[in-house]
């Protein structure tokens, strides 16, 4: 399921566009460095000063792992235990847990894409760029895949151009979705603010 000051000027722009669309419903943390999010959603600054995570669900933790305790090969519940975390931004223990997942089912494409938003918010970008890629072999027309890839690629690498390549896509395989719209807005918005921008990696 993230805004964040970059050095090009779009990012409050085009980050404002796709509020709400990383995964999940939580806020970023902003700063003036280009630092990586700390959340599973794009948001404006104005709510990131005073909202907390959501609190983890401690009773659902435990009988998740007694479910796994009993039956490691339980992919499922490995996920479930692992959306709880990245619920709760604690995405060092969610990696784990995606991990461990796809460890057992290598073809989940939404744990996948999950695990390489969690590595984005642990300053792992490669990583996250990477993972993006492996989900994109799964399913290439994955539009939530695509998302996340387009945001990493120009708020962790400052690559304009793969952005709009990322977020085309969308537009291409989902012309109808609210993804499409949204990655319609962010397009305009990455190529009004300086065309040569958008060539720079």
């Amino acid at each position: 399921m993230k805004a964040e000051s970059i050095v090009f000027t779009i990012a409050g722009i085009v980050f404002g566009f796709i509020v709400g669309w990383i995964i999940g419903a939580q806020q970023a943390s902003q700063s003036s460095s280009a630092a990586p999010v700390a959340s599973q959603t794009l948001t404006s600054g104005a709510t990131n000063q005073t909202r907390q995570p959501p609190v983890l669900d401690e009773d659902r933790v435990k009988v998740l792992t007694t479910i796994i305790e009993n039956d490691p090969e339980q992919a499922d519940a490995k996920v479930q235990l692992a959306n709880l975390y990245y619920d709760a931004e604690q995405f060092e223990d969610a990696i784990s847990w995606y991990e461990a997942a796809l460890a057992i089912d290598e073809s989940n494409v939404d744990a996948s894409t999950d695990l390489g938003v969690s590595y984005y918010y642990t300053n792992q970008t490669d990583r996250a760029l990477k993972q993006f890629d492996y989900s994109l072999s799964i399913d290439p027309d994955h539009v939530a895949t695509l998302l996340n890839q387009g945001i990493v690629r120009a708020a962790g690498k400052r690559d304009l151009s793969g952005a709009i390549l990322s977020l085309e896509r969308i537009v291409e395989v989902a012309p109808a979705s609210q993804e499409a719209q949204v990655a319609r807005q962010a397009i305009q918005s990455l190529e009004a603010v300086h065309p040569s921008d958008a060539d720079v990696n």
